[in-house]
């Protein structure tokens, strides 16, 4: 080590590093061809083991896991998506009903510099420092007002996504992780924290954009590598935990369009050139997301004229389809204006359905219970019998193969406890092993090859070295859950009754203690079409 680069003042006790969709499957060939040998030595000299993700297990829900302890049903995120009705938005911070690990801190007296973590936009006061990551915008309110800009002074540019001028993601992607760990040292040095917590998100995004693109993954792990050495030189924590909040895999299935078949089995209504929530326009799959932004486009005569077009059977899902017949499907994508293609698409009408999937990533279905929906269709005296005549359906569905599509179709109550749990779908489903890509898609058929090729596993990873670690005593059957309360306990803080996660084996539980939960109002709407674009260019919406 450098002793040139210490900062002998540090009071850094524990550094959480988070590393979106990491796993075996993706670590052990870096490792292998040692290119990155600073996280290997972390897990060499540590303990370290797989982390169990939760359903659902996506970026936007699982990270509110994480950083609370607590499973969605406490904490409220579960997908991307927050609805209230038939409306939707982006979720925010304010979606969060828990409090976050830095929040407890702050009420023993711990500092804490949190760094491009997803969900944690618009912040909340604490004594530290917070720039968001995921599901802000792009030039986001941070903790404390006017950081961002001391940031973007100190370091040079700072962006929370992308430059979308580039073409080469290996390197855009680099740029992002270089940007989060000059971050993180700024403010490390700059506000002397006890806990600090870094997130790299480009580890996933790769994934969604280019699973075979070697030479760009290993560039952001190389990349990843280096900014953790360059923290651990300088502020040398007591403590270390790597966390992923899943894992990433080739998806070998199929694609099942659960709507699809919803709708034939009575379930799902439909509409041509209706608003929809959210659009289910799709020209193969989902291309079209890559189209201008609809704030860029005003409604007019076109869509005026694509919606009269989708009442009377030309809808954007068959244009799609002669398009791509054509040879012409890549082009629309490149220029159809998302406005006119929502417009022109056959989307479900979610008024007058008695069950349907909102948003793909929930992983289930919601029931139009009259009473709790807006314009429910479902008596409350039915629920049960439409509840159990959807899950035996489900569970029968089988593949062309053959193959049952999934694992488990269980009531949501064997999933999500807590106050939240109203928000969740009343039908929890889990694709087979994760292989079969579950989309809420209307097309002409239920079945197609997967959208994505590689997409969320349930397995994750976990590794710990420091001082308070027992590095003999391993993880243990480690889950999502468990590395809020691990995290208090490296820094003796008694973690909340209410988690459910506990202490993994390697540290010396804190032993627990009742916190108030939130009480603010979700007064704070996303509302930002650059952000909506992103989720969709990495195929969260559909």
């Amino acid at each position: 080590m450098d002793e040139s680069t210490m900062d002998d003042g540090s009071s850094l006790q524990t550094l959480l590093v988070g590393i979106d969709a990491a796993c075996d499957r993706v670590l052990a060939p870096l490792f292998e061809d040692n290119e990155v040998p600073t996280l290997e030595s972390i897990y060499r000299n540590g303990t370290s083991g797989a982390l169990e993700s939760q359903i659902p297990p996506w970026t936007a829900s699982a990270w509110p896991s994480l950083y609370t302890g607590m499973n969605p049903g406490k904490h409220g995120v579960y997908g991307f998506l927050s609805f209230d009705g038939y409306d939707w938005d982006v979720v925010n911070a304010t979606d969060v009903r828990e409090r976050t690990l830095w929040e407890l801190l702050d009420r023993h007296g711990v500092t804490s510099v949190v760094v491009n973590v997803p969900v944690t936009y618009p912040p909340r006061a604490f004594d530290g420092a917070l720039i968001p990551g995921y599901t802000a915008p792009e030039d986001p309110d941070c903790h404390p007002e006017g950081v961002l800009e001391d940031v973007r002074g100190a370091i040079g540019e700072y962006r929370v996504y992308p430059d979308g001028d580039t073409d080469d993601l290996g390197t855009k992607y680099s740029d992002c992780v270089r940007m989060r760990g000059e971050a993180f040292r700024y403010l490390a040095d700059r506000y002397d924290p006890e806990f600090g917590f870094l997130e790299f998100q480009a580890t996933d995004s790769i994934f969604h954009k280019r699973p075979d693109d070697k030479a760009a993954i290993s560039a952001i792990y190389r990349e990843v590598d280096r900014q953790l050495n360059e923290i651990l030189e300088a502020h040398e924590p007591t403590n270390v935990i790597v966390a992923s909040d899943h894992g990433m895999g080739p998806y070998d299935g199929h694609e099942f369009r659960i709507n699809e078949y919803l709708r034939e089995a009575g379930f799902v209504e439909t509409e041509r050139g209706g608003t929809g929530m959210p659009t289910w326009a799709t020209v193969r799959d989902g291309n079209l997301k890559e189209g201008k932004d609809a704030a860029e486009y005003e409604p007019g005569v076109a869509e005026r004229a694509m919606a009269a077009a989708a009442r009377v059977g030309l809808t954007s899902q068959r244009l799609g389809a002669i398009l791509e017949r054509l040879g012409l499907d890549d082009l629309a994508a490149a220029y159809a204006p998302a406005g006119l293609v929502s417009a022109g698409a056959t989307q479900v009408d979610f008024r007058a359905s008695s069950a349907y999937v909102r948003s793909r990533i929930e992983l289930g279905v919601r029931i139009n219970l009259e009473g709790r929906e807006p314009d429910g269709v479902v008596p409350p005296s039915e629920y049960e019998s439409v509840r159990t005549q959807l899950i035996d359906a489900l569970r029968a569905v089988t593949t062309p193969d053959g193959d049952p599509v999934f694992e488990t179709v269980g009531r949501r109550e064997e999933y999500f406890h807590g106050p939240e749990s109203d928000d969740a779908v009343d039908i929890v489903t889990v694709p087979a092993d994760f292989q079969h890509f579950i989309s809420a898609t209307l097309r002409d058929e239920q079945f197609g090859p997967p959208s994505e090729p590689w997409n969320h596993k349930l397995e994750g990873t976990v590794a710990a070295y420091g001082d308070d670690i027992d590095h003999a005593a391993g993880v243990g059957d480690a889950h999502l859950f468990d590395i809020a309360p691990t995290v208090l306990s490296t820094l003796g803080v008694p973690f909340d009754e209410r988690m459910d996660g506990e202490p993994l084996p390697c540290v010396e539980a804190a032993g627990t203690r009742q916190y108030p939960r939130l009480e603010e109002d979700r007064s704070i709407e996303t509302a930002d079409e650059g952000v909506e674009k992103r989720l969709a260019d990495l195929g969260y919406l559909e």
